[in-house]
Formats: C-alpha cells, structure tokens, sequence
C-alpha cells in the first residue's frame, strides 16, 4: 500500500470517530492552509465519505482530497447554526477548493461632458473634468443598458470624434446609415438640435421613458401647435424609439414583481454562473461569474447561493433555480432571516419561469462558449443533453458506436468522437469483430466495448486516445443493445453512462435507450440535434469501413482465381502492390520479392496476367 493510500485510509479512520452532530469540518493541507470549509447535517457520515472509494467523487473533489493532510472539525446545535458558521468562516479564509465569487459591484456614474457639443457615456468614478455626473448607481449592466438605450433613441454618437473639429472630415460611420445616430459629423445637424437631443436623452435617463414620454408628448403637440413641424417631426419620431424599446424590453419582463433567475452551465475546465435579477417585472440587472470546475451541480449550487447572497444587501421573496441545490431547505432558512421576511426557492417546470430559467441557462452557456471557443449552441445542446440523462455535468467528451455487416459477413464496428459536442476525427476508431462467428449485433457491440476498455486499463496512465475515459457513451441501438453491454461496463468498474440511440422506421433518430425504458428528445431540440448529428456520423464512419473491406475482398478475390494463389496470398499481394492494376504490371523479380510469395507462385501470377499459360495451352 502506498503512503497517500495508507494516509487516505487514517483520515478515514479519524472521520469514522467523529459524532453524529451537525457542525464545520475544515480541511487543512501539508502546509497547514485550510483548502475546503464544509457543513454537514451529521459530520461523520459526510466527512468519512471523502475518504472512501474515489469511484463516487468528481474531478474536482478528487483533487482537494488528494491534498488534505489534516482536517478539524466544530459542533454546532443546528444544521442552521452550521451554515451561518460555515459562511463566516468562508468569508474569513476564502479556501482554494470551495467556490469563490469575486464581487466587482462598485459605483457608476453617467457623465454627461461640458461644452457645446456634449456627449453622454458610462464612467466607474467621478473625475474632475467639470462634466455633469448622474449616480451612483450600483449596476453597471443597468448603467450601461441605460446610456446605451438613450444613445439609440435620440440618435447620439457613441464613436470617438470631436466635434465641432470633425464635421465633414470623414464619412459618417455604419450607425449613420441605420439610423441609430442623426450624424452631426456630416453637418448637417446643427448645435441646437444637437443639444435639444442631448437635453432629452438626459431627461430620458434622469425621469425614466414613462416621464420622458409624457414629456416628449407635450413638447410635440406644442412644436405642432407653433407651426414647427420639423422639430414635431424628430419628437414623434424619439416616441416611437422609446415605445420600440419598451416593446423589446417586454421579452425579458415577468410578472412576478422582485425575483432572481439563476442557472448553471458547465464546461470540462470552465463554469458560469448567470443571475438575472428582476425588480418591478422588468430585468434590472444581470451578473455573470466565470469560475473553473464547480463539481456536482447540486452542490454547486448550494454553495454558490451562500457566497452570492452573502455579497448582496437586496434578498427578493423569490428564487428561481435551474436545478434542485444542496441542503435547499436550510438555505430558503438562512435566506429568509437575513431578508427579514420569507424568501422561496423554486425550480420552474413549464410556463414563463421556466422560460426565464431557460433563457438564463443560454446566455450562462454562451459564457462557458466564449471562455471554452466553442459556439453558445453547443454549449447549450451538451448541457441539455446532461440534464436528460440525469448526468451530474455535461458530457464533454463522447464516444458512439456501431456495428455493420452483410448477412454476418465482414462484421466490423465503428467508434466516432464527440468532444465539446464537435467530431473528433483523430480519435475516431475502426474495430475487426474477432470473437463473433454470423450476424449477432448484441455479442459483437459487448466485444468492442470490452476490447476498449481493456485497452483503457493499459493506457490510463497516458490520459490520451484509449488512456481517456468518455464521459458518455452512445450505442446506435435500443434498450436490448444497452441491457447486453451494461455488464461489460460492470465488470471494468467504470462508472461511465452508458446509452441508445432509437431510430424510427425511416431511419431517423427518435428516442435515447436506457434500461428498460426510453427518453423521448424530440422537445430538447439542441440535444436532439446534437444527438442525430453522433448517430449519423456513427452510422455513417461504420457502414464506410464495411464497404471499404468488401471492396478489398472482392478485388482480393480476383487474385484468389490464380491457381496457386490462395486467400492469404491475394491479400498480401493488394497490401503490397496496393492496387490489382499494379499487381498485373509488376515485373516477374518484384513478383518475387513481395511478402508471402515463393518464385513458383510469383511465375504464375506473371505468366497469369500476360497471357503466357494461355499461350503454351493453345500451342
């Protein structure tokens, strides 16, 4: 036994003695830092489950218990009293392995600039420039879609020229010709009209579109009263904006008035946490926390609940989560007496909350895209495809397999890779079934999966090809080709998912086979996309080597006609020569020389292919 597994099995000792009580548990490295601070309803039985059997850990807790030399522990009355502890002490040590947000809510301000062309933009701080300066605000999002709105309704620049040093320098920019800035470099907007949109904007932003469209309404009907119909004109046409962007703004408007939506994507090395915070049924602020691996969603988000709500003052009366979080009961308890009032936690099924929880797990996915350089789609149809299947996490890396024959002849597979839910052709592989004698899909798809796995014990050192364990594995087949592999999984150890993929009459893919039973995908359409594009490829990668083999044996037999020349030897000579044409060409001394070939039969390939034997036979 080796030191780490000697030490593993003393901590293991040592937790298996600690009480039944709820408390902290604080885990300590060589150095004596503590890496991971954790809460249990009963300490012995969560701490001593580290120390078990690795098959039941994710990478991530594999990691912090390979590094744990020592951990300590304390008692407290309540599983509720453990979890204020175990914030503060969070709060006090910032452990490496729990997970940490970093909270970069600070104040904005909007600053409008002095003089007679002003110009409206977003600023962190206060400088003193004698520019006027609106805030603070605490939401940089909100600050940004703010001025960002005002720019687009009164069709002010946004670009870095000066005016009035600019004017009819340079074309005007693509936000000209869209109509999204009136274009005051082209001079043809004058300083008045220029500073009336300014003061407007400014109005906009200060009163909010409800007052502003009041407002503006009244100004219209004044300007048409005087006969300026111009400027009545460029006021109707500000409404219509504002009416146009409020009509945007309905998408992500609910009706419950103050609620959190926060969702959870997953990628091999990176995750994201996405929180949409709702106040007076319109979203008014977004946050997005890029982190490394987070482990167990469910745990996830137990722990990311504590360390965003213990960052922020406004707790709403509703929280609505993509998946069930970790000890959520004692959370909605801690939540509820730090709002004052009684907060919810809630896991939306159908309608628009789920909706919402949906449109927050995209863009949370479209993050993990951006770190990962995939695209926000696949990213979506791995997460799906988890959340179908019960995975824990997304399945980055895939492998499919399938089996081709004619009537048991020339019984082959093929295995495809999918990795971040795109082909990985270099890691694509071709299988000779050796054990199976005529046509038996179910004992030749258990020979595969059992040499690949065998090659896996004989590699995993390496971590690459076989050495790498999938996160999932397809069979193109149903519940029977599912039932008859599952003990090959069995006997390895190896705790990999393992499922089928049905098709229907007409040959498209129609449902995910598990035991004894089916996954209808047609509603999931990403993951339903993602999983008709593996089992095409599969289909298509094991029928190509099918052919390609058949069509060898049928030139190879060509050769077998020659008296003399048996199966063997028909094969042998195609490798070498490569081709029958080839073969038909070569000279009697590279007859000779080929693998396999004696002088004798290299005479009668020769004289086969030129007529000789024929023309003794005549003579």
């Amino acid at each position: 036994m080796t030191d780490h597994a000697t030490h593993i099995k003393e901590l293991r000792r040592k937790a298996m003695r600690l009480p039944l009580n709820p408390g902290v548990y604080i885990m300590h490295d060589k150095t004596g830092k503590i890496i991971y601070i954790g809460k249990a309803k009963a300490l012995k039985n969560r701490v001593s489950q580290y120390f078990g059997s690795e098959k039941n850990h994710d990478e991530k807790v594999r990691r912090m218990v390979a590094s744990v030399d020592s951990f300590e522990y304390i008692v407290t009355d309540s599983e509720f009293e453990a979890l204020v502890l175990e914030c503060s002490l969070i709060k006090q040590h910032m452990p490496k392995y729990n997970i940490l947000l970093k909270d970069d809510k600070g104040y904005h301000y909007i600053k409008v600039t002095k003089g007679p062309w002003p110009r409206i933009s977003q600023e962190k701080q206060i400088a003193d420039d004698g520019a006027t300066y609106f805030g603070p605000y605490v939401s940089s999002w909100a600050t940004r879609e703010s001025v960002d709105e005002a720019l687009k309704i009164f069709r002010l620049p946004n670009c870095s020229r000066k005016f009035p040093q600019d004017i009819g320098k340079a074309r005007p920019c693509l936000n000209y010709y869209i109509k999204l800035c009136s274009g005051p470099c082209t001079g043809k907007v004058g300083e008045e009209e220029y500073n009336e949109a300014v003061a407007q904007a400014v109005d906009f932003l200060r009163g909010g579109s409800a007052q502003s469209v009041r407002e503006l309404t009244r100004k219209m009907d004044e300007a048409a009263e005087a006969l300026e119909f111009e400027r009545a004109a460029r006021i109707r046409d500000r409404l219509a904006a504002i009416r146009r962007m409020s009509d945007r703004q309905k998408v992500v408007a609910a009706r419950v008035p103050e609620q959190d939506v926060i969702a959870l994507a997953q990628g091999a090395e990176t995750s994201c946490f996405e929180v949409f915070r709702f106040l007076g049924g319109r979203l008014c602020d977004r946050e997005t926390f890029l982190m490394g691996e987070t482990g167990s969603p469910k745990t996830a988000r137990g722990e990311f609940l504590e360390r965003y709500y213990s960052m922020r003052d406004r707790i709403p009366p509703r929280v609505c989560l993509d998946g069930p979080a970790e000890e959520a009961e004692i959370l909605e308890q801690w939540l509820s007496q730090k709002a004052g009032r009684k907060v919810v936690l809630c896991v939306p099924q159908k309608g628009e909350q789920a909706q919402l929880v949906e449109m927050c797990r995209n863009n949370a996915a479209e993050q993990v895209a951006q770190a990962t350089g995939r695209t926000g789609r696949e990213a979506s149809a791995l997460d799906e495809l988890a959340r179908l299947l019960g995975m824990d996490r997304p399945p980055v890396y895939i492998e499919s397999y399938d089996i081709s024959n004619l009537a048991g002849g020339e019984n082959v597979a093929g295995m495809v890779v999918f990795e971040n839910g795109r082909p990985l052709r270099s890691a694509y592989r071709k299988f000779k079934i050796k054990a199976v004698e005529g046509q038996d899909d179910y004992a030749s798809m258990r020979e595969v999966i059992g040499r690949r796995l065998s090659e896996y014990e004989k590699r995993k050192d390496t971590g690459e090809g076989f050495g790498r364990l999938p996160d999932l594995i397809l069979l193109d087949g149903g519940k029977g080709h599912v039932a008859a592999v599952r003990p090959v999984l069995e006997s390895f150890g190896l705790p990999v998912p393992l499922f089928g993929m049905v098709k229907d009459d007409k040959h498209r893919t129609r449902a995910i086979a598990k035991d004894g039973g089916e996954i209808a995908i047609n509603s999931s359409r990403r993951a339903f996309t993602l999983v008709s594009s593996i089992q095409d490829e599969v289909h298509r990668f094991a029928v190509g080597y099918h052919r390609q083999l058949r069509k060898k044996t049928a030139i190879a037999s060509s050769l077998t006609s020659i008296p003399g020349i048996g199966p063997a030897r028909g094969r042998a000579l195609l490798r070498h020569f490569r081709t029958v044409a080839a073969v038909k060409n070569a000279e009697l001394a590279e007859l000779e020389s080929a693998p396999g070939m004696t002088r004798p039969a290299a005479r009668k390939v020769y004289d086969y292919f030129r007529g000789t034997a024929k023309n003794q036979e005549s003579d």
